[in-house]
């Protein structure tokens, strides 16, 4: 059997997929060497708190589970009865896999203790990596690569793209803002789901018949 090889996304995949793997060697064995980036990223996040609170709780929410998991089914939903079935299972296998049981896994391996600023929103798990950086940049990240397929106006796809991208970030942003996580936890959030996005959609988009 002939082995193809990476793609130069794939490559990327694998840089950020290293990345990943070194911020998670320090949160798991050197913890205190993010305390100078955290806090500077932190302090300037928060230089206008509590201004902007009403703004970030309510991004914020966009990637809770509640509101993922919304997504996630109207999305499958919509690609599988279109008949786009192979982009369904690609979907699900991100949502399910990265999103939900291996963000999870993720956290009991390293335990992390959330920040003791003032918490906007309650949260009960631990904190790295950031749930809703994983969530946002998988599923928010898949819809992204995944509009081609409906929205064939090149200018219209150039907008929600853009829009997605940014609601990306603002999600993670509202973490730290609300001081339930670390910068460096965010960052890992969007590494890890950032690395399934880069190594997996090459090999969606060379099977897909669709």
């Amino acid at each position: 059997m002939k082995i193809k090889s990476l793609t130069n996304m794939q490559w990327i995949g694998c840089i950020t997929l290293v990345l990943f793997l070194g911020l998670a060697s320090i949160v798991k064995f050197q913890l205190g060497l993010l305390h100078p980036f955290d806090q500077t990223i932190t302090d300037f996040v928060r230089s206008d708190y509590p201004n902007w609170n009403t703004f970030f709780v309510t991004i914020t929410k966009f990637g809770d589970p509640i509101s993922i998991g919304l997504i996630s089914i109207i999305v499958f939903s919509f690609l599988y009865l279109k008949k786009f079935k192979r982009a369904a299972i690609w979907f699900a296998s991100g949502v399910i896999g990265i999103s939900t049981i291996g963000n999870s896994v993720l956290k009991l391996i390293f335990m992390r203790e959330r920040p003791t600023l003032e918490h906007l929103v309650t949260e009960h798990t631990y904190s790295f990596p950031s749930g809703h950086s994983t969530g946002s940049m998988v599923v928010y990240g898949m819809i992204l690569l995944l509009l081609p397929l409906v929205v064939k106006q090149k200018s219209l796809r150039f907008i929600l793209q853009f829009a997605l991208a940014l609601l990306i970030l603002g999600i993670g942003t509202s973490r730290i803002y609300s001081g339930v996580h670390y910068p460096s936890d965010v960052l890992g959030g969007y590494l890890f789901g950032l690395s399934w996005l880069l190594l997996s959609y090459p090999i969606y988009k060379g099977v897909h018949h669709e």
